[in-house]
């Protein structure tokens, strides 16, 4: 089966062609920098990072464009409370959400722009679209987009005009000539930063920066665009009108979208992470808990695994327990490498194991799926200590980044705060009880090392133990 995506803009699963064989270009709309990354932009995040890293195992040339908000309402605010410049801010926060993106597994875009790199492009953009008459100056000094004169503008989120509603970021102004109309260039206010236009000095509006920005790199249409569920409306439904609006072609062919994040509550109800409510995690908070539990690295990957246990447009519930479940799966999965001999083996898409693996994949993505092969892998390997099967396990897991670390390394887990060398040794006297018939002793050991929460396990080529 050849790769097929569902697409917000059509409302159905495509087969995908890209506009030039063998390359495909990819937008994925970025964060707004004042603070620290959420859990919710790490589920976005990680979905996209195993879309491109799919589409690059099944031989394209990925161009991946992840932009970054540095000017916005909210960085002016935060920046202004804590008495330090925008730049500054943004600059921590920009570091932050890198790191904590490579600690969820996730490869660098090719291209990371930041919005006020481009303010130029956006100028540009924004004249354009006053020439043909889509956009105009307001009496406030703004430049807002004229909705009702773009036709099909709607056709994204399925609202037509009259159903828009002001969104989050969305000033409704009196100076508009219309309530519907977005605002594409802001009028400076004393202590903001402002740049020089035709329409004097101010800053772009939050939509225009992803038209200039994937038309620079990506051009005027592209393959993919992305985001998370709640830019839907009004952030990717204004920068089509704005985008074809300017250009007069389509803008991005396929339109994907990750499904929301919830926070379950211990109750086993769900509500919206939000700080008010006391639930909110940000990526960092989550990873040092998730190794805190299972060990430096084993929670980074634990996280990553839970993300991907759900289809990447279906609704996901986040909760501490649940990344115990995943890691529970995932030291499933690494029992199975652990149990047998390393092998080198290339992936064999013939092989019926990798052709489930690759249908599941390449019917939109679908890593609950293929995830459920790497479990049927699993089993097998226990049943039949197929070394070969295990390597070319490993070799789809890596598709999927996961599965690459020592599975032994894994298995032992968190043990900063157990005595290594001690444990080891009771292994030793443990494995030497048995070979002398000693099993009382050998027995009492194993229950030993239980109660300070450590597992033994016999295998072909000696005892190893991990953290129960």
């Amino acid at each position: 089966m050849s790769l097929r995506i569902y697409s917000t803009l059509s409302k159905s699963t495509e087969p995908f062609v890209p506009l030039v064989a063998g390359k495909v270009g990819m937008y994925v709309c970025g964060v707004t920098v004042y603070d620290y990354t959420h859990i919710g932009h790490g589920r976005t995040f990680v979905a996209f990072d195993v879309i491109r890293r799919w589409l690059e195992a099944s031989g394209y040339e990925v161009t991946h464009v992840r932009n970054v908000t540095d000017v916005d309402d909210k960085i002016i605010k935060r920046s202004a409370e804590r008495g330090i410049s925008t730049m500054e801010l943004t600059d921590t926060y920009t570091r932050a959400m890198q790191e904590d993106l490579v600690a969820l597994g996730c490869l660098a875009p090719t291209y990371e722009p930041r919005a006020t790199q481009f303010i130029g492009q956006m100028l540009g953009l924004v004249e354009k679209l006053e020439a043909k008459g889509l956009a105009y100056a307001a009496e406030n000094g703004d430049v807002d987009f004229a909705v009702r004169k773009f036709e099909g503008y709607g056709k994204l989120s399925g609202r037509t005009p009259d159903d828009m509603r002001a969104g989050a970021r969305i000033e409704v102004a009196q100076a508009k000539r219309d309530p519907l109309d977005f605002v594409l260039w802001k009028a400076a206010k004393p202590g903001e930063p402002a740049w020089d236009s035709k329409w004097g000095r101010g800053r772009p509006g939050w939509h225009i920066e992803c038209s200039a920005m994937s038309r620079h790199y990506l051009g005027e249409t592209f393959d993919i665009h992305g985001g998370g569920p709640d830019l839907i409306f009004p952030h990717h439904e204004n920068e089509i009108a704005q985008s074809e609006g300017a250009n007069g072609v389509p803008f991005a062919k396929i339109w994907m979208h990750s499904g929301p994040l919830r926070v379950r509550k211990d109750d086993g109800t769900e509500e919206k992470m939000s700080k008010s409510l006391g639930n909110f995690w940000t990526i960092r908070d989550a990873i040092a808990e998730t190794n805190a539990r299972f060990g430096d690295g084993n929670g980074n990957e634990a996280l990553r695994f839970f993300l991907m246990r759900t289809h990447y447009r279906s609704p996901i519930s986040f909760n501490p327990s649940l990344i115990e479940d995943a890691h529970k799966g995932l030291t499933r999965l690494y029992s199975a490498l652990d149990a047998v001999p390393a092998v080198q083996a290339d992936i064999d898409w013939s092989d019926p194991w990798c052709a489930r693996f690759k249908e599941a994949m390449d019917d939109d993505f679908n890593t609950p799926v293929a995830i459920s092969a790497l479990f049927d892998m699993a089993g097998e390997i226990n049943r039949t200590k197929d070394a070969v099967l295990a390597a070319r396990m490993k070799k789809l897991a890596g598709l999927l980044n996961i599965l690459q670390r020592d599975p032994k390394v894994f298995l032992k887990g968190a043990v900063a705060d157990l005595d290594e060398e001690a444990i080891n040794a009771k292994v030793e006297e443990r494995l030497a009880a048995k070979k002398a018939k000693d099993w009382a002793r050998a027995d009492a050991i194993r229950k030993e090392l239980s109660d300070m929460g450590i597992l033994v396990k016999d295998t072909p080529t000696g005892s190893v133990w991990s953290r129960a």
